[in-house]
Parts: C-alpha cells; structure tokens; sequence
C-alpha cells in the first residue's frame, strides 16, 4: 500500500508539472478505488487509485465523456496513466447530497437531479455502452440468494423456496425487460451526486450500461442510506415523469403503468443490494454495509406486499429474516 502512494505521489509530480503539492483522502467506495484530494496553492484536484489487476478505469473515462458531451457536470480527465490505474480529474467538491439533504432542502435539490437525469436519458444512443440485458440482470438477482440467504443468513433455500423465487425472479425480469432502454448510470443516488456549480456534480458512474428506464430514477428515491415518506416519493416521481414526457423520453403514457414498472425494478435493484452488500462484508472485509440492510428489506417487503404476483417473497422473507408478515395486496 505505502509503494502504491509513493507511486501516485511520482505521477502526480509528473502529471502536474513539478508544482508543490499535498495529498489528502477524500473519499472510498465499495470497489478497490480510492480518492485523495490533490491541493496545490487555491486550486484542488481528485486523484483515482484504481489498482490495475482489480479495476479498470477505461469505461469510467468513456462515461466520464458520455456525460460531459451531454451537458452534465462530471469529472474532466486532465491526466491518466492506465498501466498503473491513475487518473487526474476535476474536484467536484466536498459534500455529497447525501451528506446536506434534509427535508427542508430535497426539493430543489432532487429538482436539480430529475433534470440532469431527464437530459442523461435523452442523450441516449445505441452501441455505445453495455446492454444491461437478461444475463446480467440475472446474475444480479442470484447474488440475492448466494451471499444474502445462505452466507449472510446461513438459510438454505428448499426445493420449493427455490421454486417460488424462481418463479418471482422470472416476473421481475421479464418486466425489466419490458421496460424501454436509455442511458443508466446503475448508481444515480445522493452518495454519488455533489453539491456543486452546475448542480449536481455525478460521480460513481463507471458501470453505466444501456438499460431500463425505470431503474435510475427508483435509485434516486429509494436509497442505500437515506428512506423518504412514500407520499414524497410518489410526488417526487410524478414530477420527474412529467419532465421526461416533455422532454420525448420513451416514459409510458399512463403514470401508474409507469409506478409498476420503477416499483418491479426497484425491487430488481434491492435484491442486488442486498446481495452485495453481504458479499462486500464476507468477500472484500468491509464492514459497515450490512447495517443498511433492513432498510432493503424494508423495501422488499414493500413491493411484495403491493403486488400479488410478489407475494411469494414475503413468507421466504419471513422464513429467512424469523419474522412473520400479513399481504394486503393493492394490485
């Protein structure tokens, strides 16, 4: 670890021209990147660590691009070295939205947000990022059961559990599926979004794929680390609706056509994060993410309990979790 800041330290040297500087953590994620802030006088730059054998920085570059071509506030790229997975980039600034966000100020803040995510989506084009398609939204749903119930849980699914999750994860997908696709930044929530000029900053967006509609705008509302009222989440929603029919985004016609199709993707998402949340605590030794699962479970239950056709889930949650729940199906 010490080689490998000595080795930033050389490069930066060199990526900036010989000027004085100093180096200061700014921030991880659940990956192996890392963020320092880079301070030289008044002006201050992002350094990436991304370890060559563990990450690659070309689709962040790429995304980077794609984002900036449409009008958004990412990340230049002033410098990089892809041998050693060093990047330069712009400072976005210090505070996340999910470090100001309040009920008093998301308002104009997701305001802000639902925008630049309307003009993300419309920037949309064809082969130039990923198909988010049926075999990786599968793999995403069998992390689910693999680290979640059986490592996390240490609850081995029956025959007939397994069955009726199948038969669940089988809907799911097929609604995803369904969905129309534009551009998905797959993490578009208040940790990645920078209180910034324009706003927001976007960060976190190296696995951007090309993807259902419906799944960023269900990352924004219904969050890892932050839980709002279901009443703002559905006036939130409506609005950004509303924005993307005007702006000729493929949205369907009718809003509660449009609410299934976020809530069955959301639930895609929260069944993933759940999954991965256990595989980053027992694979990668981070500890911290398995406190934000009962908020996923929260959510879970939530389209479970909704819908009919998700009905199965609430007794393997209950069976898993040791608890039990009663269905009062809307749909």
């Amino acid at each position: 670890m010490t080689d490998r800041l000595e080795a930033l330290d050389a490069w930066l040297q060199r990526a900036l021209g010989g000027i004085p500087f100093r180096r200061e953590p700014a921030s991880a994620d659940a990956s192996f990147r890392r963020y320092f802030r880079v301070l030289s006088g008044e002006r201050t730059w992002i350094a990436m660590d991304a370890p060559p054998e563990r990450e690659n920085c070309r689709p962040f570059i790429h995304v980077a691009g794609l984002l900036r071509e449409a009008g958004l506030n990412a990340p230049e790229v002033f410098h990089q070295d892809l041998e050693q997975g060093f990047l330069l980039l712009t400072d976005l600034g210090r505070e996340t939205y999910l470090h100001v966000l309040k009920a008093e100020n998301a308002e104009p803040l997701f305001r802000e947000a639902t925008a630049a995510l309307v003009t993300w989506q419309g920037a949309t084009r064809e082969g130039v990022l990923p198909e988010y398609d049926e075999k990786l939204l599968r793999r995403e749903l069998d992390l689910f059961p693999e680290w979640y119930v059986l490592r996390h849980r240490g609850y081995a699914l029956s025959d007939r559990e397994r069955a009726s999750l199948e038969a669940v994860f089988r809907k799911v997908l097929d609604n995803n599926l369904a969905q129309p696709r534009v551009f998905v930044h797959r993490d578009f929530m208040p940790r990645n979004l920078m209180v910034s000029e324009p706003n927001p900053g976007i960060l976190d967006f190296q696995d951007a794929v090309l993807g259902p509609i419906g799944y960023d705008i269900a990352s924004l509302f219904r969050d890892a680390f932050v839980s709002w009222e279901e009443e703002r989440i559905l006036d939130w929603t409506v609005r950004y609706w509303e924005c993307a029919r005007k702006a000729g985004l493929p949205v369907r016609p009718d809003f509660a056509e449009f609410w299934r199709d976020v809530e069955w993707m959301a639930l895609q998402r929260h069944l993933k994060v759940l999954g991965i949340f256990a595989r980053i605590h027992y694979r990668d030794g981070k500890p911290g993410y398995l406190e934000d699962t009962p908020r996923f479970v929260g959510y879970v239950r939530h389209a479970a309990a909704r819908y009919r056709e998700l009905g199965p889930l609430l007794p393997l949650l209950d069976a898993i979790e040791g608890t039990r729940t009663e269905a009062r199906f809307t749909f």
